[in-house]
């Protein structure tokens, strides 16, 4: 049963519903101004370093932005109870995640190709650090979120901010054993992001909300 028809047919439930629904979109309103930061930071520390993995997280900050404007326009005036707006935008969400895929394999052939490495950046340790540290909180909330309002597009969302979080644990990683002379761990972690975003993205067009 889609969310709208619960609210008809259940009225006592309505209040707890729409309180989830401004929650959603207040989270991702917050998100927007984080991503904004955070994305600006994380290219301009990818391109100083020639890091595949940093830029392509950085990119990914740009794609969660496109998820949380998906959410907050899901959740804004009427659209709030409709369940044609939740399957419109379940299949924006999982298009932006694939938004990402594309470039990061072109964008490693590329790297790989001409010999370029990357090299440690201290402002790309500095932000990735932060998104490490607050990107887990906001997705696990979505989650949640989508689940209680029975909405992909919501839990998709969350689950690009841990993406996010995932992709800053493997970013710092890789610079850090670069240094090693394991300079193949930041492609890689690069193609293992692409690979999850396809994943994520069936899903998310597959209507699945469920954390696994």
């Amino acid at each position: 049963m889609v969310p709208d028809q619960r609210i008809h047919e259940h009225p006592a439930a309505s209040a707890e519903w729409l309180r989830a629904a401004r929650a959603a979109r207040s989270l991702s309103v917050c998100t927007l101004v984080w991503l904004g930061v955070e994305s600006t930071l994380g290219l301009a520390a990818g391109l100083a370093a020639h890091s595949v993995a940093l830029i392509g997280w950085g990119l990914t900050a740009l794609v969660e932005a496109v998820a949380s404007l998906i959410v907050v326009w899901r959740f804004t005036g009427a659209r709030t109870l409709s369940s044609s707006a939740e399957s419109t935008a379940r299949r924006l969400v999982a298009l932006s995640f694939w938004l990402l895929a594309p470039y990061l394999i072109v964008h490693v052939a590329h790297d790989l190709d001409a010999g370029h490495r990357a090299t440690p950046s201290a402002l790309g340790i500095v932000v990735t650090s932060l998104s490490l540290a607050g990107m887990p909180a906001l997705g696990l909330a979505k989650r949640r979120l989508g689940r209680r309002l029975a909405s992909a597009a919501t839990s998709g969302e969350g689950t690009q901010n841990l993406i996010c979080a995932a992709m800053a644990a493997g970013v710092l990683a890789g610079l850090w054993l670069n240094t090693m002379g394991l300079w193949w761990v930041d492609p890689v972690v690069a193609v293992v992001l692409a690979v999850v975003a396809v994943r994520e993205g069936k899903r998310a067009w597959g209507g699945h909300t469920c954390c696994h």
